[in-house]
């Protein structure tokens, strides 16, 4: 075992800095599972690097730099630049971002051909794997379900446009060669889809084995329970990675300008040709996306969509700023209050 196997080289090592290089294959509360040149094994933060000097915390898929320790568990002393990476508001602190998952080439974007298949959930991933600069690809699972593909890629081009789009069966084995191109051997894979959407049926096809339990879905409303309890990296047989978190299904909307101006391409482009400057887009005059939208060059919900996500982002930058003025402003007064006690003194 190499950590080269595992997509790591050389050129993403800093110059004049030390250590062995490792990537971490998955995170429980204050320890990470590692894997390097040494084997298999786990470590924890360095304190000095991470809680003083602001290293960035790891996640799954990071590269890190590590004191290797033989019989226990090494120190991880640096976390690496990261080529993609998604992140969300921090799910336990209630502010502040938090990445998920790094290091990935492809983002499988699932939606079943049953009652699960929603657009709108497609928007906000397309948004943020667009943001995480990997590429996004559209996969459509239970394709036994149904023998009318059409309306599926018909609204997968309106939301998708441009994306490769794929309609496989995990159950009779429809479409799965189509995703041979991206089984290749370094390559790591997100996938991203809600409860029922197949995703650890095509995990074990794709990989040849049982490797995820799989739980059935409720007849009434098409939905499923995940079974993963813990984000992980996990190595296939053919050298493919996958990252499995179940906290991508709530992924919240952090800094997505960059995403939402691919995703939204279409509706960017009426965007700063309106009459005023400051146009919300309602009733204004002049308003060039309202105009879009009466003679038909621009779909309605798409330009709701792309409002609602944008307000979710700004509203997220905004209240982590208001949270972390408070922060600083509780800080000052406690100082205060400790400098009027020494003078009292």
């Amino acid at each position: 075992m190499k950590i080269t196997d595992y997509g790591f080289t050389y050129d993403l090592m800093p110059k004049e800095v030390h250590g062995t290089p490792a990537r971490i294959t998955s995170v429980h509360k204050g320890r990470f599972g590692i894997v390097s040149d040494f084997g298999e094994g786990f470590a924890q933060l360095k304190s000095k690097e991470y809680y003083y000097d602001g290293e960035a915390f790891p996640t799954v898929g990071d590269f890190v730099l590590i004191d290797y320790v033989e019989n226990g568990d090494s120190r991880i002393t640096a976390t690496l630049n990261r080529k993609t990476y998604f992140s969300r508001r921090d799910p336990d602190k209630g502010k502040g971002e938090q990445a998920v998952a790094s290091n990935f080439d492809y983002v499988f974007i699932m939606q079943s051909l049953n009652d699960d298949f929603n657009p709108k959930r497609l928007e906000r991933y397309l948004t943020a794997t667009l943001q995480s600069k990997a590429k996004p690809v559209v996969i459509l699972t239970k394709a036994d379900l149904t023998d009318d593909y059409l309306p599926y890629i018909i609204q997968v081009s309106r939301v998708a446009d441009g994306a490769e789009t794929h309609i496989v069966s995990s159950k009779t084995g429809f479409g799965m060669d189509s995703l041979s191109a991206y089984m290749k051997k370094g390559n790591t894979l997100v996938f991203l889809g809600s409860s029922g959407v197949g995703k650890s049926s095509l995990v074990n096809a794709l990989a040849g084995e049982e490797i995820m339990d799989v739980n059935g879905i409720r007849e009434d409303d098409s939905k499923g329970r995940h079974t993963t309890t813990h984000r992980e990296l996990i190595m296939l047989k053919n050298g493919v990675m996958i990252i499995d978190t179940p906290g991508m299904r709530e992924l919240g909307m952090w800094d997505v300008t960059e995403g939402l101006s691919e995703a939204f391409a279409d509706v960017e482009r009426f965007i700063g040709y309106c009459k005023f400057r400051d146009c919300k887009h309602e009733n204004e005059p002049g308003c060039a996306v309202r105009e879009a939208i009466e003679n038909g060059s621009l779909d309605s919900a798409r330009f709701e969509s792309y409002r609602k996500l944008r307000a979710e982002a700004k509203y997220t930058e905004d209240k982590t700023d208001f949270l972390r003025q408070k922060q600083q402003w509780g800080k000052n007064i406690r100082k205060y209050e400790k400098q009027k006690k020494k003078e009292v003194w």
